[in-house]
C-alpha cells in the first residue's frame, strides 16, 4: 500500500510501515488543493490537524483503505462519510490519554496551590505566604465528564487521593472501580471540581454554557483538557466574575487556530479572553495535555498497531 504522510510524526511510524512494505510518501507543505489533486494515488493517509478531511476531499481519494489520526479525536474528518466508503478510521486516544490524565491532575493541583501565581510573585521579589495560602483536594467531589479513555485516566490518577470521583456521560455503565456513574442531577449537586473529558461533537460544542453552570449546588473548579469549544468563554468569565466558577484550568481555547498569535500582534483579543489572561484563578496552557515526550511515540504506535491488525 502507498501511505501520504501530512504531518510531520515520530519517525517510528514510517519505520514499521517500511517494514510492512507499504510505500510512504511525505508531503508537509502543500495546499489542500494540491494534496486533492494527487489523493487518488493513495491507499492510506498519516494526518493530524493539517486540515479537514471532507466529503469533497474524500470523493477525489478513491483508492483510500485507510486514515490513521495521530491524536485522540476525529473532528477534522468527515467521519460518516468515511464509513460510508468503507475507510477505516484509526485514532490513537489510547496513546495520550496517560499524558491528558497527568496534565488534568497537575492543573487542579497547581490552582489549588496557587503555583503559578506564587512562582510569579517570588520571581518578581514579593513572599507573600498568607496570600498564597492553597486549599486540599482531600475530602472533595471530583466529577469526570465524558468517561472514555482520557477520563478513565484522569480517574486513575485520583486514586492516590481521598477524593470521590464521579462521572457523567452521555453512555450508560461506562463507572468502573475508578468512578461512580451518576445522572446530571446529582452530579451537579455533588461536584467541587469538573474535569471535561468529551470529544468535539455537536452535543459537545458549547455544552459548558450559563445555564449548565448555574445548575450547580456549589461552586466548583473546571478544568479542560478536552476541546475549547465545549465551553462558552464568556459564560465562564461571567461565572467567574460571580465566583460561581473558583478556577479554571483551561488547556483549549475557544480561539484556537492557526493565527492564533495575530490576536496578540494585531490587538484584536476577545474581551473574555483578556479576563482569562489577567486572572490568577485561571491556568491557561496551549493544547500541550496530550503532547508529551512518550505520548508522541505512543500515539505512532497506536496508529501503526490498529492499522496492521487491520490489513495484516
Amino acid at each position: 500500500m502507498r501511505v501520504l504522510h501530512l504531518d510531520v510524526n515520530h519517525p517510528l511510524i514510517i519505520e514499521q510501515f517500511n517494514e510492512l512494505g507499504y510505500i510512504n510518501d511525505e508531503d508537509y507543505t502543500s495546499s489542500k488543493e494540491e494534496i486533492e489533486a494527487k489523493i487518488h494515488e493513495y491507499d492510506g493517509i498519516i494526518i493530524r490537524s493539517r486540515f479537514t478531511l471532507d466529503a469533497s476531499f474524500l470523493n477525489k481519494a478513491t483508492n483510500l483503505k485507510f486514515i490513521g489520526r495521530l491524536g485522540a479525536g476525529l473532528e477534522n474528518i468527515d467521519t460518516d462519510y468515511a464509513k460510508d466508503k468503507n475507510i477505516f478510521l484509526a485514532a490513537a486516544p489510547e496513546g495520550n490519554r496517560n499524558a491528558v490524565g497527568e496534565h488534568a491532575l497537575g492543573m487542579l493541583l497547581s490552582l489549588f496551590n496557587k503555583l503559578n501565581s506564587a512562582d510569579q510573585e517570588v520571581r518578581n521579589g514579593k513572599w507573600d505566604r498568607e496570600g498564597n495560602r492553597g486549599i486540599e483536594l482531600d475530602g472533595r467531589t471530583v466529577g469526570i465528564v465524558g468517561y472514555g479513555n482520557m477520563g478513565k485516566a484522569f480517574a486513575k490518577k485520583l486514586r492516590g487521593f481521598d477524593v470521590e470521583v464521579i462521572c457523567y456521560d452521555i453512555q450508560g455503565g461506562v463507572g468502573d472501580e475508578n468512578a461512580r456513574q451518576v445522572g446530571i442531577m446529582e452530579f451537579q449537586q455533588r461536584c467541587d471540581v469538573i474535569s471535561l473529558h468529551v470529544p468535539q461533537t455537536e452535543s459537545t460544542i458549547k455544552m459548558i454554557n450559563s445555564e449548565f453552570i448555574d445548575g450547580f449546588q456549589k461552586p466548583f473548579w473546571i478544568i479542560n483538557t478536552a476541546r475549547g469549544k465545549c465551553i462558552i468563554t464568556e459564560d465562564l468569565v461571567e461565572a467567574l466574575k460571580s465566583k460561581k466558577v473558583l478556577g479554571a484550568g483551561l488547556d483549549v481555547l475557544e480561539y484556537e487556530k492557526s493565527s492564533f498569535e495575530n490576536m496578540f500582534s494585531d490587538n484584536e483579543l476577545p474581551e473574555a479572553f483578556k479576563y482569562l489572561i489577567e486572572a490568577e484563578n485561571v491556568l491557561l496552557t496551549p493544547h500541550v495535555g496530550g503532547w508529551t515526550v512518550e505520548s508522541k511515540i505512543k500515539l505512532a504506535q497506536t496508529v501503526v498497531d490498529k492499522v496492521k491488525e487491520k490489513f495484516m
